[in-house]
């Protein structure tokens, strides 16, 4: 098996982007921002490629950014390589499927928004813990999240920042099916394989009309959460918060106003 972190594959006209970074339960570093940022602008360039397809490790997709990363190479103020990533999925004119199992945590449930068909494992855990650690949401969760689900929902899930079950993203309209774990990404490439025998231009007009109506506020909206995103991490609050999780301990806000 490949030591890379991202791995991909072209095959039956399927680009597969495996998250392969197990050791670190998949958490995404620059690098692996990059490589995905790459494969998505090659894959939605090739005509040989009609689907993309996410998926991680065994029992495990992500587990969100790797705040290490984060505080040896910070940001800079236009979100780097994180930025041309959710660019580069928010452009893709092809559909995009995802299979999910294990952790699917900050951004491991934020880039399943701009999927077209995800699946999910019984025992996944999503969570989107940004207030958490004293920063802000990203990658349009902002808007997608309370238009998919509802004001109260997204709250609910954004504000609280407590761990969720595949029924409940189901519920939520999240994803689209829960299956057992062992035959999550065997019934995502099959729905994949689907979509790439459709007639292609139908597909892609099909997917921009379906994704005309929030395209462009995305993209907005993606650069109004770094503006707010990139200034926090310095900020004392998420110092304090990664600060607790690097330390493995307890943050205290108790001295914040």
């Amino acid at each position: 098996m490949s030591t890379e972190p991202i791995v991909t594959e072209v095959r039956d006209r399927i680009l597969t982007i495996r998250l392969n970074r197990a050791d670190k339960k998949n958490a995404i570093n620059g690098v692996m921002y990059k490589a995905m940022a790459d494969a998505m602008i090659a894959g939605n360039a090739d005509p040989e490629v009609r689907v993309i397809l996410f998926t991680g490790t065994d029992g495990c997709f992500s587990s969100g950014n790797d705040l290490a990363d984060f505080l040896n190479s910070p940001m800079d103020a236009g979100g780097g390589v994180v930025a041309q990533f959710m660019q580069s999925v928010v452009d893709a004119g092809k559909p995009v499927v995802a299979a999910v199992a294990g952790p699917a945590v900050g951004i491991g449930t934020t880039l399943l928004l701009h999927c077209d068909l995800i699946y999910a494992a019984e025992k996944t855990r999503f969570q989107l813990p940004f207030v958490n650690i004293g920063i802000c949401p990203e990658f349009a969760s902002s808007l997608m999240m309370p238009v998919i689900m509802g004001h109260p929902r997204a709250a609910e899930l954004l504000l609280l920042g407590e761990p969720f079950t595949a029924a409940k993203a189901r519920e939520y309209g999240l994803i689209n099916e829960v299956l057992p774990e062992a035959d999550v990404e065997a019934h995502a490439r099959a729905q994949a394989l689907k979509l790439a025998a459709q007639p292609p231009n139908a597909m892609r007009t099909a997917k921009a009309l379906l994704k005309r109506w929030t395209r462009e506020q995305v993209k907005d909206v993606i650069g109004i959460e770094v503006n707010h995103f990139v200034p926090m991490l310095q900020q004392p609050e998420a110092i304090e918060a990664i600060g607790a999780f690097v330390q493995k301990r307890k943050p205290d806000f108790s001295k914040f106003n």
